[in-house]
């Protein structure tokens, strides 16, 4: 049975107005139209819409959507194998944010620090300590650099952990749209992008466009950089250092 466009926006969840936009950019077009010419929803468009709905809340982009829907060797099944894989990656960040806010309201409640050991779990063997002496050297003297030694000063273990969390989601995000083909200098890369700068500035010092660009040239120039950043996919150093300069191309002006 063919439904209506209020009937399937009420059904999905979606505005009336969206809908529209999906027909009009021909990501999901309903097969009839009325005499009157209303929009008419076949199974079929509501699958589509479906399949859209589900990329959409994974983070995907409109263009990022109807690529991956247009491929003529895209499967049903292989698109929901996908999502619960995207779900289950998810679902571990968000478990880890948790457990990061239980233990913040732990923390308070008890006033415990950070010990070096709970540094260790947090951060593995890339501790903000081995950069320290030379992070002084190199930016001692920046704005930047102090602000970033006030407020980390305060960090407990629950505070590092979600922000690890946090930025390991970010790097996930700009690895999946590497491995989708998606170019770094696209609007896609750029909001990523434009989500890490918004990382900075929450957790360490207000991160200005132009050196969140040196940031992505720093990934890139220091091996050790490169390598952390590259555990989430070889070469997403690369592309986040083309991504980090997209989006501040963005800001000029």
């Amino acid at each position: 049975m063919a439904l209506k466009v209020s009937e399937v926006a009420g059904l999905a969840g979606v505005t009336v107005r969206t809908l529209h936009h999906y027909d009009e950019i021909g990501l999901v077009r309903p097969s009839a139209r009325t005499q009157a010419g209303y929009r008419l929803y076949a199974p079929s468009d509501i699958e589509r819409l479906q399949q859209v709905l589900f990329f959409r809340e994974l983070g995907f982009g409109l263009d990022e959507v109807q690529r991956i829907l247009s491929d003529p060797a895209f499967d049903v099944g292989s698109a929901l194998r996908l999502q619960r894989r995207l779900l289950e990656e998810r679902a571990i960040r968000i478990n880890a944010l948790i457990g990061a806010v239980d233990a913040a309201i732990d923390s308070i409640e008890k006033g415990t620090t950070m010990t070096p050991e709970q540094k260790l779990q947090v951060f593995g063997d890339f501790t903000p300590e081995a950069f320290d002496d030379e992070a002084k050297q190199r930016w001692g003297q920046t704005a930047e650099y102090q602000e970033s030694k006030r407020r980390t000063k305060s960090y407990r273990k629950e505070d590092w952990e979600a922000i690890r969390a946090e930025a390991a989601g970010i790097y996930a995000d700009l690895a999946r749209l590497m491995a989708a083909g998606v170019a770094p200098t696209s609007a896609e890369a750029a909001e990523a992008a434009e989500r890490h700068r918004a990382h900075i500035t929450r957790w360490f010092y207000p991160c200005s466009p132009q050196v969140h660009r040196g940031l992505g040239e720093l990934y890139v120039a220091d091996p050790r950089f490169t390598a952390n950043v590259d555990k989430f996919g070889a070469g997403l150093s690369d592309y986040c250092r083309q991504a980090f300069a997209t989006n501040a191309g963005r800001h000029v002006g």
